[in-house]
């Protein structure tokens, strides 16, 4: 690297394209990446409509605790996982259960006043403060060892375009909503160029080869391995391009309900697609947080991919005597974790640029609901999941909680990235500050 005095000869001298431009700054051998500095990274992942508690929580506490069916998935990751049992959305005011269990999850905090008619006499509008996610991104942002591209990036499974409280968990401030990606095909357009259309995809990843080329002799053994590993990204997404049509997987129309349109059964697929991205970009290092939102709050996908023929939500309204509704909500979450432990494993699998272990060493999974149960509607007891050892908590646990303040954890979150904020959300509910026994 003597020949190249700074980043800009570098650019010159090479004509590298804007798409492989973040990836390769961030090759460690390049001298262009940065102080070294840990690259610690947040995941929040929803799934809707509650859970079926008796396959959900861990009957023992402690190190010592047996996953029900629904986390089975999750058993390879025993050791790098921790079920929070007792933490509850306190936050009240204006809207449904659903509603609030949406627009508070994040950000801890009542929604505004509205127009937006749910189950309950009143009706509501946006939150009315910034989530957690936003918040940290800020931090992260504001410091120049820990900037990023794009700071974080939000994706999305079958997400409806309709922007209304039950869609939306992200906030970049009060009343300000960030609709999620939900298309992989845009995402990828975002990450590598912002193209309209699969044809100039596949002329960027072609470019994206070349320019991988022309480090390749520049840098270390191992970077040269980072670079063959992010090339083969390349040419599995270019393959999946040239394999799919451009109608499988549009975009659901706004007017009509998520769940009934023919890409319901593609929810899979866009699953994965938009998982390895994910994975992809942090690897890049284009950001340090991410939202992984599958559906939305009174999602009515239907799982035929299960042998589940009814929407979510519609199933999730059945009183706990119906066994056989039991069972489908069991089988629809355990599907939900299998993506949390795809995501997981994925990460386990990739080294970590210019670091030592794996991105999962260094990233924080929470998997979240903005429900505990859906026939009851409660908001106690919600469901949080963590898998990955990015902010040092001590993993391995069943912790139960006597029915603390979810805003506490929220706290815990911004405190693990060093974000030492005494509140978030509504004050009323930070008293006791972070929770106490995570780390």
């Amino acid at each position: 690297m003597a020949r190249f005095a700074n980043r800009r000869e570098f650019l010159r001298d090479l004509g590298l394209g804007a798409a492989a431009l973040p990836f390769v700054l961030n090759l460690p051998s390049l001298g262009f990446a940065g102080t070294g500095l840990r690259k610690q990274r947040l995941v929040v992942m929803f799934s809707p409509n509650g859970i079926v508690p008796k396959n959900f929580w861990p009957d023992e506490e402690g190190d010592n605790f047996a996953l029900k069916p629904i986390m089975a998935p999750l058993e390879q990751l025993k050791s790098r996982t921790m079920v929070l049992n007792g933490v509850c959305d306190k936050v009240r005011g204006d809207g449904d259960n659903h509603m609030r269990g949406m627009g508070c999850l994040l950000t801890g905090v009542e929604l505004f006043p509205g127009n937006i008619q749910g189950g309950s006499h009143t009706p509501a509008g946006w939150s009315s403060g910034i989530s957690i996610d936003q918040e940290i991104k800020n931090y992260l942002q504001a410091n120049p060892e820990t900037r990023t591209r794009f700071g974080s990036l939000e994706f999305g499974v079958m997400v409806p375009d309709r922007a209304d409280t039950w869609t939306r968990m992200v906030y970049s401030g009060p009343n300000k909503p960030i609709a999620p990606i939900d298309d992989p095909y845009q995402m990828f357009g975002k990450l590598y160029g912002r193209q309209k259309d699969q044809a100039s995809l596949r002329s960027i990843l072609d470019d994206v080869q070349a320019d991988l080329k022309k480090v390749e002799s520049l840098v270390s053994a191992e970077d040269r391995q980072l670079i063959e590993e992010h090339a083969t990204f390349v040419r599995e997404m270019e393959q999946e391009l040239r394999n799919t049509g451009t109608a499988g997987l549009d975009h659901p129309t706004p007017e009509l309900e998520p769940g009934v349109k023919e890409e319901n059964d593609n929810i899979p697929r866009i699953s994965k697609m938009q998982i390895d991205l994910m994975v992809n970009s942090f690897a890049s290092d284009f950001a340090r947080i991410a939202t992984f939102q599958i559906t939305n709050s009174v999602g009515q996908a239907k799982m035929r991919w299960l042998g589940v023929e009814e929407g979510h939500h519609e199933l999730s309204h059945e009183p706990d005597s119906n066994e056989s509704a039991q069972e489908k909500l069991t089988r629809i979450n355990t599907w939900y974790c299998e993506q949390m432990a795809y995501l997981a494993e994925r990460l386990a699998a990739t080294p970590e640029p210019g670091g030592s272990g794996s991105l999962l060493d260094n990233t924080l999974i929470v998997w979240t609901n903005e429900l505990g149960k859906g026939n009851s509607h409660t908001l106690d007891n919600i469901p949080f999941v963590l898998v990955g050892n990015g902010l040092d908590f001590k993993m391995g646990r069943s912790v139960k909680m006597p029915k603390v303040s979810h805003n506490r954890l929220l706290l815990s979150l911004a405190h693990g990235f060093g974000h030492h904020i005494e509140k978030f959300g509504n004050a009323d509910f930070c008293g006791d500050g972070p929770l106490t026994g995570l780390v």
